[in-house]
């Protein structure tokens, strides 16, 4: 276990095993992009960055019921869209906390996450006392 110094004490703190965790975020990293995959595509422009993808509305012929309902579709899906996008952040900067080294220390106090805080959810940033919401 490595020890890490806790900068606004002054104290050392043991890095948690940070291994069980990293495949934690990994597999969820994995089933969100998944699911990413299904309603938006990446944008080719800016790294990390992901689209909602339009419905064909080109279809001359198309009933305008099947377009309104292709319409509220994509709306329902840009709004999944953002927050699994929020997400994927989430996790990609859990994955570079535990590679700076800094993973489960809470970004207010600067103590170590709870162990249970980290099981519930492996990107969380502030120990149960300073979560929001």
């Amino acid at each position: 276990m490595r020890l890490f110094l806790n900068n606004r004490r002054g104290t050392l703190y043991r890095m948690k095993n940070t291994s069980d965790y990293k495949k934690l975020l990994l597999k969820e990293k994995a089933r969100i992009e998944g699911e990413l995959t299904g309603i938006a595509h990446k944008n080719p422009e800016i790294k990390g960055d992901w689209e909602p993808s339009a419905p064909d509305l080109n279809n001359p012929t198309a009933d305008p019921n099947d377009v309104a309902d292709s319409i509220e579709e994509f709306e329902g899906n840009a709004a999944v869209e953002v927050e699994l996008e929020a997400r994927l952040m989430e996790i990609d900067a859990a994955l570079t906390r535990i590679e700076l080294g800094t993973y489960g220390l809470c970004r207010v106090c600067k103590e170590e996450i709870e162990e249970a805080r980290l099981r519930a959810n492996p990107a969380a940033v502030t120990c149960i006392a300073h979560r929001e919401g």
